[in-house]
């Protein structure tokens, strides 16, 4: 199966802002979760296997770190015209077939997804207090087909230390999943890595 690594994007970043519904139509803005000390922006899909194979261990995380402070809010950025099951309407079904105690927004336009520079589901961000990035990375090592539990190793200790004032360890490992289905045209073009 097609895989793509998310995006190298510098720690400190601020978060990007977004108006975005829910499908029952409720809009959510980053200024919506400003009372939370850590926010984590998940892209993610109702398709892609490497998303479906974490979303029951998301919404149980969602619900044991909420109470200590963490706001998750998932983004579905995929070209619902080509992905029917990636409409609004089933992204609510989603949300409730799953137990998700988050906000789940369609990004439509996908500007939200380009400002963010998400490329693939799941493409996670943890951003602090102060919405500056502190982690990037994979939710852990469990990848579809690999045999290795799904844990949520890898956010559990970024999230943890963010909860706690500290930053998250350097050593962050890329996320790896689908990539984002683009519009036609809508494609963001090659970030350039420096050799």
């Amino acid at each position: 199966m097609p895989k793509t690594e998310s995006n190298a994007i510098t720690l400190g970043t601020k978060a990007a802002d977004f108006i975005l519904p829910d499908a029952d139509g409720k809009l959510y803005e980053l200024s919506s979760f400003s009372e939370k000390p850590a926010l984590l922006v998940a892209f993610i899909s109702n398709r892609c296997t490497f998303v479906v194979l974490l979303r029951e261990a998301l919404a149980e995380f969602a619900l044991e770190y909420a109470p200590k402070g963490l706001q998750i809010v998932a983004i579905n950025s995929n070209d619902a015209k080509a992905h029917p099951e990636e409409t609004l309407a089933r992204i609510g079904e989603e949300a409730a077939n799953f137990g998700y105690s988050f906000p789940y927004l369609k990004d439509e336009s996908q500007t939200v997804a380009k400002a963010y520079r998400a490329v693939c589901t799941p493409d996670l961000f943890l951003f602090d207090a102060e919405r500056r990035l502190a982690y990037h990375g994979q939710f852990d090592d469990a990848r579809p087909g690999n045999g290795k539990p799904v844990t949520g190793a890898d956010i559990r200790a970024a999230v943890d230390a963010v909860l706690l004032g500290q930053k998250p360890s350097d050593k962050q490992v890329a996320s790896i999943g689908c990539n984002i289905k683009w519009l036609e045209g809508n494609e963001p073009a090659p970030l350039s890595h420096a050799a």
